[in-house]
């Protein structure tokens, strides 16, 4: 959903991207454990571009057309989006265990590929940085929405999260179209050898493409090292929020995307802008204890269906 693209940086240290998660009961309640991090405002931002202005603008006619549309939904899902237990383990397969972009494409150009399950073993210290010209009002509420979202996750996943400037690794920049000229630095800083074809994707990027994740691990391992999620400025409230429910989850493991998840944000139709009652069981089951990272679809399927059939039993929510 979003169009999106969750790509693989090809780097020299870190040669590829996915995530990770805990087993173990976090350290912390994560109930509290998501804070707002406190962050220096300027006393003035600069005005966007006739550029960025433009962006803003057909991003706001790309909202309402969704929303007369019936799409951008935020409900959840309900008695019209009734999935069962069989679905929700085969929406996971194809969503946790696919890549959508090959290592070595374009990130532009959706193909989805063969992965292992990836997730996040170790606590998310999650930074959030706004560009200059991003009005103060908008980064005031932005940065509340990924606190409180965060913390939604860290209770689905059991995986500690905290908003922390303290040697983030997983970072989430609001940019509008006048900010990213700096970006590739920042990047190359945050995930040292990143491939110059990300960059490039990164520095040229398409107005199709509303936001991102980049996330690195180790050679040979599939446990996340980094993440970092870049969301327009120029989006309207709503796109913005679905931005930040579909790049934080994908960013969680949860790499590709499905047409036939229902109701989901994993999808491209649109139909869904806000993380949906099918989509927490994902993550719950991502990061159950019986599956590992590293597992294959052959050996995670029957793991998952099993896992489906007991939240869809219990009613979790």
């Amino acid at each position: 959903m979003m169009r999106n693209f969750w790509v693989c940086a090809a780097i020299i240290a870190l040669a590829g991207c996915t995530v990770a998660t805990q087993s173990t009961p976090p350290a912390t309640d994560p109930q509290v454990a998501a804070q707002q991090s406190t962050v220096d405002l300027p006393a003035t931002v600069p005005p966007p571009s006739a550029k960025s202005r433009e962006l803003a603008l057909y991003y706001q006619r790309v909202q309402n057309d969704l929303l007369t549309q019936g799409l951008l939904r935020g409900d959840g899902g309900g008695p019209d989006t009734p999935f069962t237990d069989t679905m929700l383990a085969r929406n996971f397969v194809r969503i946790a265990l696919f890549n959508e972009y090959r290592d070595d494409s374009d990130f532009l150009t959706p193909r989805a590929t063969v992965s292992t399950l990836r997730r996040w073993d170790q606590p998310i210290r999650m930074t959030v940085k706004f560009g200059d010209t991003v009005p103060l009002a908008q980064r005031d509420r932005d940065a509340a929405s990924v606190g409180s979202y965060a913390a939604r996750l860290s209770r689905l996943s059991g995986v500690p999260i905290s908003i922390t400037d303290d040697d983030p690794n997983f970072h989430v920049y609001f940019l509008g179209e006048d900010d990213r000229a700096g970006f590739s630095d920042k990047l190359r800083k945050i995930i040292p050898g990143i491939s110059g074809a990300t960059l490039r994707t990164v520095a040229n990027l398409p107005r199709e493409q509303f936001c991102f994740v980049i996330g690195t691990f180790e050679p040979g391992q599939s446990t996340y090292r980094h993440a970092v999620a870049l969301i327009r400025a120029e989006h309207p409230n709503l796109m913005r929020s679905a931005c930040i429910h579909e790049e934080l989850a994908q960013g969680m493991g949860l790499a590709n995307d499905s047409p036939s998840a229902r109701p989901s944000i994993f999808n491209d139709n649109e139909e869904f802008a806000l993380l949906t009652r099918h989509d927490e069981f994902l993550i719950r089951i991502l990061y159950d204890p019986r599956l590992q990272p590293g597992m294959s679809p052959a050996t995670a399927a029957p793991i998952a269906r099993q896992i489906a059939r007991e939240l869809m039993a219990q009613g979790a929510s």
